[in-house]
């Protein structure tokens, strides 16, 4: 760092955003001690136990947070492409040497540890996005540029679902909206959601029934457009590629997706039900923040997540735990942080003169709303069941230090702004 830089240092980075980052840590740490916290034994601290290791997980990522404070802004630009390969190889190597958890092959053991590449992809991905859109100058509204973007996107979204862990392969989903924000058309935007909208329809409706009505439709886009033959021919392409989709939709829910994500995707529809089985999930998470009710039962109070009646209570249910025992009022000051750090993200974002600073930093808003968003879906029961942590919250070191290197980059960045261009 150059002395300059050095004075100003505590002035530049935003300690607000860092002191939101502490909260929420510290939220996730009291939690996932209280739900594993058992009132008729008695027990010392332990450092083997999830609340110990997190507590460990918490304090080393505070200080790599710091450390990357420390680092010249520009590196993160200049060894973008670097930092993406090793992802990359990351994920590569979990394919061969992964331990399978939960029918997932996505953590390579490193002693007691275990590492989840695509975690790390994630900032990868934003800062690989970042480095070619502000380096090239480029121009999101012809294809050449779009399909770069969207190979830098997919590549490690293929190497994911062959772990295969449909929720982590989801949220790269999420880097559409930052290229929006940099120029990409809107009918893309609209492609996106159509696509979606035919893949839930696909589990709905016949085929045949799905095929005619594409036709139908793109035979009277076509009658339309009859005398402007290059829009006759785009129709004509867009009809045949909707058609292929469906297929493609259809055996990827079909052989794709485990057979415990099919039913909870199913659940969420409404195409089958089932209080029992994968169901129990969510009826036990509703269960959990309803018994909260206003103020909650109180720290070290919960017993749906303490006493076994709700899975993964420390991980993708952690809301749950936090609506038991803080009740709305735990679950409203929760959102409310989460909504101040996005705000302020975006609104770091927008003050950047560095087009890769901007482009990084909606990158980041955008992951943490997805995780938000799903992860609390999840619990309330409107989105299904993807297994997917709640940033800063749930338990995990990957999860943690991925989050953390995340935001203290852009921290770095944001702190930066007036220099680096």
């Amino acid at each position: 760092m150059q002395p300059q830089q050095s004075s100003r240092f505590f002035f530049n980075v935003d300690w607000v955003t860092i002191l939101i980052y502490v909260a929420l840590c510290v939220i996730g740490f009291l939690n996932i001690y209280s739900v594993q916290f058992k009132p008729d034994t008695a027990q010392g601290f332990s450092f083997t136990a999830e609340y110990g290791k997190q507590l460990i997980f918490v304090v080393t990522g505070l200080v790599l947070g710091l450390s990357i404070l420390l680092f010249d802004a520009k590196f993160f630009s200049v060894f973008a492409p670097v930092i993406y390969g090793i992802t990359i190889v990351l994920l590569l190597a979990v394919l061969v040497v992964g331990r399978n958890v939960g029918g997932n092959q996505a953590w390579i053991p490193l002693g007691s540890f275990r590492l989840q590449p695509s975690e790390f992809a994630k900032f990868g991905t934003a800062l690989l996005l970042a480095r070619y859109i502000s380096s090239f100058n480029v121009k999101l509204n012809s294809v050449r540029p779009v399909l770069i973007c969207i190979a830098i996107i997919v590549l490690p979204m293929g190497l994911i679902i062959l772990q295969p862990d449909a929720g982590s392969m989801l949220v790269f989903l999420s880097f559409m909206f930052p290229l929006y924000r940099e120029g990409l058309p809107g009918n893309l935007l609209i492609i996106f959601w159509g696509a979606v909208l035919l893949f839930i329809l696909n589990l709905f409706l016949s085929p045949f029934i799905l095929i005619f009505s594409i036709l139908v439709i793109g035979g009277l886009f076509a009658y339309n457009n009859r005398k402007r033959l290059q829009k006759m021919i785009n129709i004509g392409i867009i009809t045949l590629i909707a058609i292929c989709y469906l297929f493609v939709a259809k055996y990827a829910f079909n052989n794709i997706l485990l057979p415990h994500q099919r039913t909870r995707i199913e659940l969420i529809l409404g195409l089958t039900s089932d209080n029992k089985g994968a169901g129990w999930n969510v009826i036990q998470s509703k269960i959990a923040i309803g018994s909260g009710q206003v103020t909650g039962r109180g720290f070290l109070q919960g017993t749906q997540a303490k006493y076994g009646y709700l899975p993964a209570k420390s991980t993708d249910f952690i809301f749950s735990t936090v609506g038991e025992e803080w009740g709305f009022v735990g679950c409203f000051v929760v959102i409310c942080l989460y909504v101040f750090l996005l705000l302020r993200i975006v609104n770091m974002a927008e003050r950047q003169r560095s087009s890769f600073s901007r482009v990084y930093g909606y990158c980041i808003a955008c992951i943490i709303f997805f995780h938000l968003f799903i992860n609390i879906g999840m619990a309330i029961g409107i989105m299904p069941v993807i297994g997917i942590p709640l940033p800063f919250i749930s338990y995990g070191g990957s999860s943690l230090w991925s989050f953390t290197i995340l935001l203290f980059i852009f921290l770095k960045l944001d702190s930066n702004r007036m220099g680096f261009i």
